[in-house]
């Protein structure tokens, strides 16, 4: 019995210490020893405590098809001229893509489609002449892989532009087949948060078409070539304009191959003026060079997200995989440019359609409610507990302290984040912790009216009771894992809440209170019990 206590004693005690060293405040010495020790942060608070920026975002899957079948449609044509292929046509129509060769030309088409497009099928075919027309389409299930893969991977993308925005603690989750919610507490900046993750950011260098630059308006494109707005910006008044420029479709070079993006200030053409150097990996470098070498004495468009924000003649070969972006940058927009250049392009545009933004005000009255709440529903429940159970009452109110401590100590030691539905949980924890302590009690009562004696009456009420208890916690966590599972945002709070809840009040109500027990009755044998 001595030594089974022992054993409790020490366990409590050491959870008691590591969930008060978890909730300690910051500690900063001169020197950081303490820092690598301790926890340098305190619980987080969620969007509705600490207030943000609450957006629901929507992928543009129509524009992630036509980007992967322009990719393709490039592919296929280099494909088909390196393999020898004498096609005579090959067109983009809505989502499918027909290509037109000789007869004779059937079987070398068929194994360049079979050997590098087996993501491709062939939707139809029909001869017209000597001409053979082939429909090609991609496989159901290709086209459901590559829609939720973009999804991940602007998943991923915003979460890396919001990482270096430097956002604490954001919620980025996929909802749905094509939406992402995004949960930035604490933000300063909405707009230019909202900026920031909105931006595609697909980069291109595309020559620009200065043969037909004077025949070309908003209604009369010549073929293979794009009408753009380029931006300028005025260095002396700052006023910032556009100009259309006309280029050729066909981009030399994307921002895929990109591994770097820096803001750098000043060179020989502009003075003070913020730009973005960028830098390619070997590949992109590569490419980079062949490109700038027969380029040179031409223009080249620097081009984002369909807006041209520089046109430089290339003077010489440019080799190192190097190159800059200006267009009358401010430090911000620099800023802002390189981080999502630096993120990666998303894979297709978003557009936000929820859009809700929480003052840190309302964060903090949502917090003094939730507390308020919580402190009268726990003093009441002391009360009725000290009052009806008498000094059984003051052990299972110390039990109840104690869940509250570990519960806020595992709370900042996983680094959970506190939402108002959290706040709820833990009203809800501190129920279930008392509905356990008057099942023990009653159960203890009534081994006192059977004529037992109190050590009898104590353990054999926290016997009968730990079935019902077991059960009773097992089937709310089970429930609660559901809720944490399929819920989002303040649902997935308050699971996890209850989660955590759940297995300490486990053992603060039967473990906890019964080493208090079993000490009082070792320490002063009393003949009656105060229950």
């Amino acid at each position: 019995m001595l030594k089974s206590l022992k054993i409790r004693a020490v366990l409590i005690l050491v959870f008691l210490v590591v969930s008060c060293v978890f909730l300690l405040p910051n500690f900063y010495t001169p020197t950081g020893s303490l820092k690598r020790y301790l926890p340098s942060d305190k619980i987080h608070l969620g969007l509705d405590l600490k207030g943000g920026m609450h957006l629901l975002l929507e992928m543009d899957t129509a524009k992630l098809v036509t980007n992967i079948l322009d990719r393709k449609f490039n592919g296929l044509k280099d494909a088909m001229i390196r393999d020898g292929v004498r096609f005579t046509g090959l067109d983009k129509k809505g989502d499918t893509m027909v290509v037109s060769v000789k007869a004779d030309q059937k079987e070398k088409l068929y194994n360049v489609l079979g050997k590098e497009f087996p993501d491709l099928k062939i939707a139809g075919s029909r001869t017209e002449g000597d001409t053979l027309q082939v429909d090609l389409t991609f496989l159901d299930k290709e086209m459901t892989s590559l829609k939720e893969n973009a999804v991940r991977q602007a998943i991923e993308t915003i979460r890396n532009r919001i990482d270096q925005f430097g956002v604490s603690e954001p919620l980025i989750v996929q909802q749905g087949a094509n939406q992402i919610l995004v949960q930035l507490p604490g933000i300063k900046e909405p707009e230019r948060a909202l900026e920031l993750i909105g931006r595609t950011a697909q980069l291109e260098f595309k020559l620009v078409d200065e043969e037909n630059m004077g025949k070309a308006s908003p209604g009369a494109v010549p073929e293979g070539s794009e009408l753009l707005m380029m931006k300028l910006r005025n260095r002396e008044t700052g006023v910032a304009t556009t100009t259309p420029i006309l280029l050729k479709k066909q981009a030399l070079l994307t921002g895929e191959l990109l591994t770097d993006a820096r803001v750098r200030l000043g060179t020989e053409n502009l003075g003070t003026e913020p730009y973005v150097a960028i830098e390619f990996d070997s590949e992109g470098a590569r490419i980079f060079d062949k490109v700038s070498a027969a380029s040179v004495g031409k223009r080249i468009a620097i081009v984002l997200d369909n807006t041209v924000y520089s046109a430089p003649v290339v003077r010489e070969r440019i080799t190192g995989g190097k190159a800059s972006i200006s267009g009358g940058f401010t430090t911000q927009e620099a800023q802002d440019l390189a981080i999502v250049l630096r993120a990666g392009a998303l894979p297709a545009p978003v557009r936000v359609i929820q859009n809700i933004t929480i003052g840190p005000s309302l964060g903090q009255d949502s917090i003094n409610a939730g507390v308020r709440a919580t402190v009268l529903g726990g003093l009441l429940v002391v009360i009725f507990m000290v009052f009806y159970y008498r000094l059984s009452g003051v052990i299972a109110v110390g039990a109840l302290l104690l869940n509250l401590i570990y519960l806020l100590g595992a709370f900042s030691g996983l680094r959970a984040t506190m939402t108002l539905p959290g706040i709820a949980g833990i009203a809800l924890t501190i129920g279930m912790g008392v509905d356990s302590n008057v099942l023990i009690f009653e159960r203890i009562r009534e081994e006192l009216r059977l004529g037992k004696t109190v050590r009898a009456a104590v353990d054999g009420g926290y016997a009968k009771a730990w079935v019902a208890i077991f059960d009773s916690h097992i089937t709310t966590l089970i429930t609660a894992c559901v809720l944490f599972i399929f819920g989002t945002g303040p649902i997935k709070g308050f699971a996890i809440t209850l989660i955590i809840g759940m297995i300490i009040n486990l053992f603060t109500a039967v473990f906890g209170s019964k080493a208090i027990f079993d000490w009082i009755l070792m320490k002063y044998k009393p003949r009656k019990l105060s229950i």
